[in-house]
């Protein structure tokens, strides 16, 4: 049992890894733009089924080709894509309507102030 336990943790970690490395790395030769990025239904308000990654450049969504929601943490948590717009730095390029990504960096999100 704990063998099984080890291998399926395993292979998610290695699954997990090989889903971020393909976004990971900026090409120094492309500029990196800092866009907005959330769930396109949930905070962009566009037509399409279940919760998709998308970004917001220029005041224009797009859904995202090559990382999906999942691959930035919980999209239902606090501050997942379904409940927050946050900030990301991207390089890509729109293509048949949808942002194509060779590099996705989900920025922090901005601390608020609580008032005293």
């Amino acid at each position: 049992m704990k063998t099984l336990f080890a291998l399926v943790i395993g292979c998610f970690i290695f699954s997990e890894a090989g889903a971020q490395s393909k976004t990971s790395v900026p090409d120094s030769t492309k500029k990196i733009m800092t866009v907005e990025a959330s769930c396109g239904q949930c905070q962009f308000k566009m037509q399409g089924k279940g919760c998709s990654l998308a970004v917001r450049m220029d005041g224009k969504s797009y859904f995202v080709d090559g990382t999906t929601i999942d691959d930035h943490g919980d999209a239902h948590g606090h501050d997942g894509f379904c409940e927050a717009v946050r900030k990301a730095d991207v390089q890509g390029e729109v293509v048949d309507n949808r942002f194509k990504v060779t590099y996705f960096k989900l920025l922090p999100m901005a601390k608020t102030k609580s008032l005293p």
